[in-house]
């Protein structure tokens, strides 16, 4: 089974991208991490995809099995969901990738790889020099494998009402990208 990748599509139900991403950070938040995706509702949802420009992972029989946004860098004074963007996501030549998911049926197929690839070429594409995340501290696993991808650590966030610390992490975007 082959999972086709696309962009997010205004026909496309906010409420089943919404509950892919509870499905898809069920994990972490039984590790006890609150991230957002977690038990976001769905203007949530709609709020992060508000200027993003997102790409799904659609299954043959039609259901979403993943997903990954991307977007401009954020403004300061308007901030990020309900916090103050941090500097690093307010830098003109740095795209912001947030919420990538897989479900869990899905994991395992590089399906994850794949997102990434997407969000970074589509913000190489738009003459970004780098990308920027960020993941929870106690996230090791996360972490490394962003940072296989090339992502440096190069700060930290306390996010408002999170039960952990995140890293923020950068990456030099070539013209090799795929």
């Amino acid at each position: 089974m082959t999972a086709v990748l696309r962009p997010w599509a205004d026909g496309d139900s906010v409420a089943e991208l919404t509950a892919l991403l509870h499905a898809a950070y069920a994990s972490l938040a039984a590790q006890g991490w609150n991230f957002t995706a977690v038990d976001q509702p769905e203007s949530v949802t709609r709020e992060r995809l508000a200027g993003a420009h997102a790409f799904v992972a659609v299954a043959p029989d039609g259901r979403l099995v993943g997903t990954v946004a991307v977007s401009d860098p954020k403004s300061a004074e308007a901030g990020y969901l309900a916090d103050p963007a941090p500097p690093l996501y307010c830098q003109p030549d740095t795209a912001v990738l947030a919420q990538l998911a897989v479900h869990p049926d899905w994991r395992g197929q590089g399906l994850a790889e794949r997102l990434m690839d997407a969000a970074e070429a589509w913000a190489h594409s738009q003459g970004y020099a780098h990308a920027a995340l960020d993941t929870a501290e106690p996230a090791t696993a996360l972490r490394q494998r962003y940072a296989r991808r090339g992502y440096a650590e190069c700060g930290r966030v306390q996010w408002q009402g999170k039960t952990y610390a995140s890293v923020l992490m950068r990456k030099r975007l070539h013209a090799t990208q795929p």
